[in-house]
């Protein structure tokens, strides 16, 4: 498949930086550690959605829809970018967001309001559950509405990350280094997908180290179920030919702590070393859980002094806000 032949929206600011945190490895006097700093992409305030975003949001102009709906959690990363990728777009964003109407706008939810996102407060449902709900009241006012699911993960959303690995192993080349394994916040599935498919169009002989971040189930399946149909789906639509088998599907399910969007010791910990010895942010939800496991497993030796360990900052900085008062 010639994936330069795909509709595409061009949204972001790629490729964003590789850097070498040599602080953060010699502290834990451990491996060599590369970030890929997806927090980077620039469409307000960044993170790995974006990248799935150009082709959902080329998609929904190539089939004429003026309308994007879209659902996540009450501090979605994923819906907060979508409502960027609408302004920028001239199309107007419907999100379906799980909780209720908060006294005080802050992180994700405050920007989301001043990107001028119509807001639908679902309650318990918080992956996207009410969207055909939305879907079918617009669609009775005349309008013509894009589904995007939960974190952009279909088989389009998957695209974006393909080609980020392409864009990983060029950057790789032109400074002569090799990587061992990518560690990444897993939790929607189209990000885990699209690197996958990706190392294996791309050569990129690295173990893809996914840290599962919900224990919820996604359309009624087991994750890690859903992930491997994903995966399937994908190949079968961009004719992909590659073999990816159930040991190339690496889910760690040791960091689920005390469920979605808890902040607990391990979170806290990480955010703060990453600050500490970098000066870089990371998120309460999902890049700090991500980089506390990858830390715990460095500290485990899980990963040997000579080996060269990737971590992905999928983005997610501006929910900080709304975790100030469980920080410290």
């Amino acid at each position: 498949m010639d994936f330069a032949k795909i509709p595409k929206r061009k949204l972001g600011f790629f490729p964003t930086p590789l850097i070498e945190l040599e602080n953060l490895s010699k502290k834990l006097n451990g491996p060599k550690i590369l970030m890929k700093r997806d927090d980077l992409t620039g469409l307000a305030f960044g993170g790995n959605k974006t990248r799935k975003l150009e082709y959902l949001i080329g998609d929904a102009i190539q089939k004429g829809c003026e309308t994007l709906i879209t659902g996540g959690a009450l501090q979605s990363n994923h819906c907060r970018q979508t409502a960027a990728a609408a302004a920028a777009s001239g199309l107007s964003c419907h999100l379906a967001l799980g909780g209720e109407p908060p006294q005080n706008y802050s992180g994700n939810i405050l920007i989301d309001k001043l990107l001028g996102a119509n807001i639908h407060w679902t309650g318990e449902f918080r992956k996207g559950e009410k969207i055909p709900e939305i879907a079918e009241q617009l669609l009775n006012t005349g309008k013509k509405p894009y589904v995007i699911p939960y974190g952009g993960s279909n088989e389009i959303g998957a695209v974006g990350f393909i080609e980020a690995m392409n864009e990983l192993k060029l950057q790789l080349d032109s400074i002569n280094r090799s990587i061992d394994a990518i560690v990444f916040a897993s939790s929607s599935g189209g990000t885990h997908t699209g690197i996958l498919l990706g190392s294996k169009i791309f050569n990129l002989n690295a173990k893809i180290y996914g840290i599962k971040i919900d224990k919820a189930e996604y359309e009624n399946l087991d994750y890690e179920l859903f992930l491997s149909i994903l995966i399937e789906r994908t190949k079968k639509h961009f004719e992909i030919k590659c073999e990816i088998t159930k040991k190339d599907i690496f889910l760690d399910e040791n960091y689920l702590g005390s469920g979605y969007g808890v902040l607990g010791e391990l979170e806290r910990r990480a955010i703060k070393l990453s600050a500490e010895t970098e000066g870089i942010l990371v998120d309460p939800v999902y890049t700090g859980r991500a980089f506390g496991a990858m830390i715990d497993l460095i500290e485990k030796k899980y990963f040997s002094k000579n080996e060269t360990i990737l971590f992905w900052h999928t983005g997610g900085t501006p929910s900080l806000f709304a975790y100030g008062d469980v920080m410290f």
